[in-house]
């Protein structure tokens, strides 16, 4: 009997896609003892004890069932008090679907409108799920190389010049993973008007809504007219909260597109986790001022890195939402990669390559500041040390 070998009847699309940039990186660095991290987006801030406890009372009464599939119903109308309360955004129950994080929300987007064929307009740099998903749905995604002039801002004529007959959608993932940058409402509107006249759907990856640091609240492009019915809104409580291991999030969107993503989520998850579900109302409910505490913290570490960045010689646009930023490295005279890998193997520092976020993102690096000060200040300090040994054998 022949041998057979299962592996070799995995989808083509999924084979042909390479593993995350970000992973890589860091499958590296863990087998490294004793390094400094500035990788990762999760919020060094433990879950806040109210919302904590809020999910241990639901198991010690017994709350171990599943929940509805589109999610407990008072947690759905939290979400649109919470909405209108933070973002003046007005929904209902029926526009809300519970989601395992965020990332379920957008993959369930993404296969409830992509037909094969389709295309999908994907600014980069940018969070790395949305291409690989788009494939996954047989579309073709179209990147936008975003620029540091532009202040990695999506622009109107971008965005024009990447419109054909066949884009379905166009995913807007503002606050930007791994810029920082953000759109006003003034640059909100200018996009919006661009897309009012097609057919094209907009989904808004919002996680980083509530971590804005320029004195201005979020504001989602949905608020605006003609837009709010063509456009999925994505978020979660990973960021805001520091519930990145309660796996929670939500899709808002127009009722009978909610009703066939809540289809999708039936066959593929059931419901979300249940004591997840109760902690979230808790969360939502009560946690406004865990939000402002944590992000005038994050606010602090934003200076102090971006600072640290400049005063390198790494220049460091200024970001203005999200974890993130994303100093330009090319003074180094090092390509994305060879920074970062270097950067490792010397210093036991472990930033990401820019370029794991799309070839725009080439020449940068992204560092985040979703670590404690003194963490930020000993990783800046082994960049110096990194940086000033080049220029000492740049010198030889």
């Amino acid at each position: 009997m022949k041998e057979f070998r299962p592996e070799t009847q995995l989808n083509d699309t999924l084979t042909s896609l390479p593993p995350s940039g970000i992973r890589r990186l860091f499958d590296i660095a863990s087998k490294i003892d004793g390094v400094i991290s500035l990788g990762i987006g999760e919020p060094d801030f433990i879950t806040p004890w109210h919302i904590r406890n809020a999910g241990i009372r639901s198991l010690e009464k017994g709350k171990t069932q599943y929940t509805a599939n589109s999610g407990l119903a008072e947690l759905r109308r939290e979400v649109t008090v919470y909405m209108k309360r933070r973002f003046g955004l007005e929904y209902t129950e029926k526009n809300v679907l519970i989601t395992v994080g965020g990332s379920e929300a957008i993959d369930l987007a993404m296969r409830a409108f992509i037909k094969p064929g389709d295309e999908v307009i994907v600014p980069q740099p940018s969070f790395v799920c949305y291409g690989p998903l788009a494939k996954l749905c047989g579309a073709k995604p179209v990147y936008i190389q975003l620029k540091e002039e532009d202040g990695f801002k999506l622009t109107p004529a971008a965005l024009k010049a990447a419109i054909t007959e066949k884009t379905k959608l166009l995913v807007l993932p503002f606050p930007n993973n791994p810029t920082g940058s953000t759109l006003t409402g003034a640059e909100l509107e200018a996009i919006a008007e661009v897309i009012r006249d097609t057919k094209i759907i907009v989904l808004s990856d919002e996680i980083y809504a509530e971590l804005t640091y320029t004195g201005q609240r979020h504001r989602s492009i949905a608020s605006l007219p003609g837009m709010k019915e063509r456009t999925v809104i994505v978020s979660g409580f990973s960021k805001a909260y520091a519930m990145t291991g309660w796996r929670l999030g939500y899709a808002l969107a127009p009722e009978h597109v909610c009703a066939a993503l809540t289809k999708l989520h039936q066959y593929a998850i059931m419901c979300a986790p249940t004591a997840s579900q109760y902690a979230a109302i808790e969360a939502l409910s009560a946690g406004d001022e865990d939000i402002e505490e944590m992000r005038r913290e994050y606010n602090y570490r934003r200076r102090l890195i971006v600072k640290g960045f400049n005063d390198l010689g790494l220049k460091c646009t200024e970001p203005e939402g999200a974890l993130y930023c994303f100093p330009n490295i090319t003074s180094s005279g090092l390509g994305s990669e060879d920074f970062c890998e270097q950067l490792l193997s010397e210093e036991k520092i472990a930033l990401v390559p820019g370029n794991a976020f799309g070839e725009s993102g080439e020449g940068f690096v992204r560092a985040s500041y979703a670590y404690s000060a003194d963490h930020i200040k000993k990783a800046l300090e082994g960049v110096a040390r990194f940086l000033e040994k080049r220029k000492g054998a740049n010198r030889l």
